[in-house]
C-alpha cells in the first residue's frame, strides 16, 4: 500500500491522555485538533490515490485528464512530506512521558496490546476482506468468501498498519536504548529558531537523497510494507518528538518561527511547478525524481524535506496559539481517530467500488466521493468504538 500515523494520542498507533508530564489537558488541546486534521489527511490522501494512480491500492481508477492529475498528484505529495512524520513525532513526544510513568514491563505490554493487535487484526482480517470486495466486485469473480480465502495467499498484509509496526519497532528500539545506556542533559536545550529547523530539514534531506539512491521511493519492505526511502524522515522526528518532550520545545517555539517558517512553506509551494518543468522539458524520467544518483533526486528529496518540515512546525505554532480549544464534536473526533485510520481503507473501497459504474470523469468522482468518505471513516469509526473492549485497545 502507498504510504500514506491522542485525551487518547496518536492517529495509528496508542491512546494516551494528556495529562500526563508532557503538559496537562487544557494545554495540548490542540494536539487533538491537529490529530484530527491529520487524521482527514489520511482519509483523503489514499482517496486521492485511488483516483490519480494506476496503482498503490486496493482499488483505482486513474483519472485521464492531465489538468486534474497534476493537483492531485501535488496533494498526495504535499501530504507525504510531513504528515506521517509528524504522527511519528508526536507519538514520540507521549512516549517519553507515558515510558517514565509505567516503567519498563507495564509499558512494553501496554504497547504490545495497543500496537500488535491492531496489526494482526488488519492482516488477518480487514486487509483480506477489502481485497476479496475488489475481487469480487471490481474483477468481477463472483464466489464466496471463504472459496477466496482458500487461495488467499497475502496474510502478512500490513496495509496502512506499517505506521504502527514501525512504531512498535521505534519504540522498543527506544526502551532498549534507554535501559542499556545512560544518557542526560547537563541543561535543557532550547526550543530551535527557524534557522536550526531548516538547516536540520536541509540535512534531513541530504541524508534521505543518499539513502534513496539504494531505497527510492516506491521500494517497498515486503511483507511489512516499509517505504525505507521515507525513513530518514520517519527516524528523524520521532527522535526529535523525544528531544521537544525532554526539552520542552512545544512551549518554547515562538509565533516569529511559525511566520518564517509558513512563509517557507508558501515559497516551497510556489517551486513545485518547476518540478514539472524539469520533467517535461527536459525529458526526465519520473523515476529520477524518487531515487538514485541523480541531481533531480537530491533537488526533490531536501524539496520535499524543506517544505515538510516547514508545514509540520507552522502547524504545530499555529495550533499552540489559535487552535488550543474543544468542543464535544471535536473530542469524539479525536477520540475516534484510531480507528478511523484502521478502518478507513474498508470505507474508502466500499465508496470507489459503489461509484465505479458511474459513467464520469473519475476526477469528478473524487470531488463527490472523497466528502462521503471522511464522513463515512468517522461514523464506523465512533460505531467500532461502541464494540465491547474495542476502547482498551483503540
Amino acid at each position: 500500500m502507498s504510504s500514506i500515523t491522542l485525551s487518547q494520542f496518536i492517529m495509528s498507533t496508542v491512546p494516551v491522555t494528556l495529562n500526563q508530564d508532557s503538559g496537562s489537558s487544557n494545554k495540548l488541546l490542540y494536539i487533538e485538533n491537529i490529530k484530527v486534521l491529520l487524521t482527514i489527511l489520511v482519509v483523503l490522501h489514499h482517496t486521492f490515490i485511488a483516483y490519480s494512480s494506476s496503482d498503490g491500492w486496493y482499488y483505482n481508477e486513474q483519472t485521464t485528464v492531465i489538468g486534474a492529475r497534476i493537483p492531485m498528484i501535488m496533494f498526495v505529495s504535499l501530504n507525504q512530506s510531513f504528515f506521517m512524520g509528524y504522527f511519528f513525532m508526536l507519538a514520540a513526544y507521549f512516549t517519553y512521558s507515558s515510558y517514565s510513568k509505567k516503567g519498563t514491563a507495564k509499558f512494553i505490554k501496554d504497547r504490545l496490546v495497543r500496537l500488535g493487535i491492531p496489526i494482526l487484526f488488519y492482516s488477518f482480517i480487514l486487509s483480506p476482506f477489502v481485497s476479496y470486495l475488489v475481487y469480487y466486485f471490481a474483477n468481477e469473480h463472483h464466489i464466496n468468501y471463504f472459496e477466496y480465502l482458500s487461495g488467499y495467499d497475502h496474510w502478512i498484509e500490513l496495509g496502512v498498519t506499517w505506521f504502527v509496526a514501525a512504531l512498535l519497532l521505534f519504540t522498543l528500539i527506544y526502551v532498549a536504548t534507554k535501559k542499556a545506556f545512560i544518557i542526560s542533559f547537563k541543561k535543557n536545550l532550547a526550543a530551535p529558531n527557524s534557522r536550526s529547523i531548516l538547516l536540520f530539514a536541509a540535512t534531513l534531506g541530504i541524508i534521505s537523497f543518499l539513502v534513496r539512491i539504494i531505497f527510492p521511493v516506491g521500494w517497498v519492505l515486503e511483507p511489512i510494507g516499509f517505504q525505507l526511502g521515507h525513513f530518514s524522515q520517519y527516524i528523524a522526528l520521532f527522535i526529535i518528538g523525544l528531544l521537544a518532550a525532554k526539552n520542552n520545545w512545544l512551549d518554547g517555539l515562538s509565533d516569529k518561527t511559525g511566520k518564517q517558517l509558513k512563509t517557507s512553506a508558501w515559497l516551497c509551494l510556489l517551486f513545485y511547478p518547476v518540478f514539472f518543468i524539469i520533467k517535461f522539458k527536459l525529458d526526465t524520467p519520473s523515476p529520477w525524481f524518487s531515487g538514485g544518483l541523480h541531481w533531480q533526486a537530491l533537488l526533490y528529496a531536501v524539496w520535499e524535506q524543506w517544505i515538510g518540515v516547514s508545514i509540520l512546525t507552522a502547524l504545530l505554532i499555529k495550533g499552540k496559539r489559535s487552535w488550543n480549544t474543544s468542543s464535544a464534536m471535536l473530542a469524539k473526533l479525536s477520540r475516534s481517530s484510531f480507528a478511523v485510520y484502521i478502518f478507513h481503507p474498508l470505507v474508502v473501497v466500499g465508496f470507489t467500488l459503489a461509484a465505479r459504474n458511474w459513467a464520469i470523469e473519475p476526477a469528478i468522482k473524487l470531488l463527490v466521493v472523497a466528502p462521503l468518505v471522511v464522513l463515512g471513516s468517522f461514523v464506523l469509526g465512533s460505531f467500532i468504538l461502541l464494540i465491547p473492549g474495542v476502547k482498551k485497545i483503540i
